[in-house]
């Protein structure tokens, strides 16, 4: 046994198989574990099992190996099991060692990284459809699903022979552990208006048919239900809109392209990118909500190469347009909040960066007007109101040399002459010189190295044609993921009812008459959070409350759910309760050592 785990016990590997629907909690069919000091081995058919404890200890003296392990985390709660103190992810730390050679993550994959042996894919598959088969399964067929069982939990022991030696057990506990918080929000799920949702899905075919004509009813983009290139040209000239082009000098439309400019057009844009989305890619059955109403899908922790979560677009109820989001709503009794951290990104390069401007532009409340007062561009009693157009340009240029935009991308961005977006980017590099020092090393080094790692270990390690922009990028969304996990961790361990992230946000749940102490811990979590991640520097985070009967809105989806439910309510005339309008109860910041 490796000498990393001579702290330990008990080492088990185990693995569950289960049924799950799209949007349910899992259903544990089986469980197989091995303890490899002893070799002890647990085999259990669990669809008549009344056990309110696990057949093994779970305490600090004890870890747990898996694959992919809020699988078995959320079984592990849906049998009324307490999960697991310590908790080795073997996926996760494949995907770490892995990460940005392309390197395909799945088990059978990792096993034949390490020159092991594993069964056959269609083995596999065919195990895993008999496991999500509803009904009884015969003694044979158990017995089969058993024995598959035990194969994966060989090939963990395998597989962690292999791997152990390579990987820091301490960060990759960290990291477990947030595969615990994680398994806890899949279970939770985020409540949903379902009978709304009913409605909407019931009647979408008709709803998309009327869409283009009630959003477009001269037809100055569509004509029918077709997107017409030539009149969105003309569209852009008449609202002297600038827009990407390919080489061949026709526009890009795609939809990276549509949501970026949408951030800087939302009215003139943002709306032709929602009915495009809408008539083209959403498909409201793949959105997943169970019996109980609660949209629940896999969070997908650590699928990108920063580490964040990517849960599917397609399930996730904040991955469509944002006028869906309105279907979050909170059961009765209770209120839901949502919590970011106030311009993340400019804080924690800030922080790693050791530029002291740039930490008092933060620190300030509005680290954009501070920048043009730094910079010289607006005397120092400016405020929003008074310079409202020199803080936009100013904010989009730290946004822009944040994601690692160039003059002309900038210059397209703000519509202005490149000569604007050139000053401003000098500007930038004088006021805050110690950032540009720190970001131009981390990208060297990357080149240099072949490797960045967070403060946690979170390493990414570029191929031979890296791209700058994703070298620059990393530092600061990679450890705003490593910020986000630990403050989930923090939440589900201090008992907030967290129901999912949202990239640098989280949403809770708590009773109305708790909301408030719900919201002071979690942003006390995350004050922590970001002091850990970033040696001591505090990050604010503002929040918003929405209580029953209210629904959660995104403001910039506001005017398409009013226009979709006015189509609903035209073909299903049959009301079930509240108004579609979004009402806040309560908005407000945080800073360290504030109340509420």
């Amino acid at each position: 046994m490796n000498a990393k785990l001579d702290g330990y016990q008990n080492i088990w590997c185990f693995d569950f198989e289960f049924r799950a629907d799209p949007g349910e909690r899992p259903v544990p069919v089986c469980l197989v574990a091995r303890e490899l000091r002893s070799g002890r081995l647990v085999r259990q058919w669990l669809t008549e099992l009344n056990e309110p404890k696990p057949p093994f200890d779970i305490g600090p003296d004890s870890i747990f190996i898996a694959w992919y392990a809020t699988a078995e985390l959320t079984c592990c709660l849906a049998l009324g099991w307490e999960m697991p103190s310590n908790v080795l992810d073997l996926y996760v730390e494949f995907r770490n060692l892995t990460n940005g050679t392309g390197q395909n993550c799945s088990l059978v994959n990792a096993l034949s990284f390490f020159g092991l042996p594993s069964i056959d894919l269609a083995t596999k598959e065919a195990m895993r459809q008999l496991a999500m088969r509803p009904g009884d399964h015969t003694s044979e067929e158990r017995l089969a699903l058993l024995e598959y069982c035990q194969t994966d939990v060989d090939a963990l022991q395998l597989l962690m022979e292999q791997m152990v030696g390579r990987i820091d057990l301490r960060l990759a506990l960290v990291r477990g552990r947030y595969m615990r918080a994680a398994a806890q929000m899949e279970y939770r799920g985020i409540p949903i208006d379902g009978e709304t949702f009913q409605r909407l899905k019931q009647r979408w075919n008709g709803i998309q048919q009327l869409l283009v004509a009630k959003a477009d009813p001269g037809g100055e983009v569509y004509e029918g239900q077709s997107f017409k290139n030539q009149r969105w040209t003309a569209y852009l000239q008449r609202h002297q809109i600038p827009w990407p082009k390919y080489p061949s000098g026709s526009l890009r439309l795609d939809e990276d392209t549509f949501r970026q400019i949408a951030k800087t057009y939302p009215k003139e844009v943002g709306k032709w990118r929602d009915i495009r989305h809408t008539l083209g890619q959403m498909r409201l059955t793949d959105l997943a909500v169970g019996e109980d109403n609660r949209n629940r899908c896999l969070l997908s922790p650590f699928q990108s190469k920063t580490g964040r979560n990517q849960p599917s677009n397609a399930k996730f109820v904040f991955g469509p347009s944002t006028w869906l989001r309105s279907l979050i709503k909170p059961e009765q009794g209770m209120s839901l909040v949502y919590i970011d951290w106030s311009q993340q990104e400019f804080g924690i390069a800030a922080a790693l960066s050791c530029d002291e401007n740039m930490q008092n532009a933060y620190v300030s409340g509005d680290p954009y007007l501070t920048f043009a007062k730094q910079a010289g561009a607006v005397p120092a009693d400016a405020t929003k109101q008074s310079h409202k157009r020199e803080r936009e340009l100013f904010k989009q240029c730290c946004l822009a040399v944040q994601y690692g935009m160039g003059d002309e991308g900038l210059a397209l961005t703000l519509d202005e002459p490149i000569d604007i977006a050139r000053d401003l980017i000098r500007r930038h590099q004088k006021t805050y010189p110690k950032f540009w020092s720190w970001s131009g090393g981390a990208v060297d080094q990357a080149m240099l190295n072949l490797s960045l790692h967070t403060v946690f270990g979170w390493y990414l390690r570029p191929g031979p044609n890296p791209k700058w922009r994703s070298l620059a990028n990393f530092p600061c969304q990679a450890n705003g993921a490593e910020m986000l996990r630990l403050a989930c961790c923090l939440m589900t361990e201090r008992g907030v009812g967290l129901c999912a992230p949202v990239h640098d946000a989280v949403l809770i749940e708590a009773p109305t008459e708790s909301i408030e102490e719900a919201v002071t811990s979690a942003q006390a979590a995350m004050r922590e959070a970001s002091a850990v991640v970033l040696d001591g520097f505090e990050l604010k985070s503002d929040f918003t409350i929405v209580s029953y009967p209210d629904r959660y809105s995104d403001e910039r989806g506001q005017a398409m759910w009013k226009l979709v439910t006015e189509i609903l309510d035209e073909l299903d005339p049959v009301r079930f309760g509240d108004s579609p309008e979004p009402i806040g109860r309560g908005v407000g910041t945080s800073t360290a050592g504030a109340s509420l």
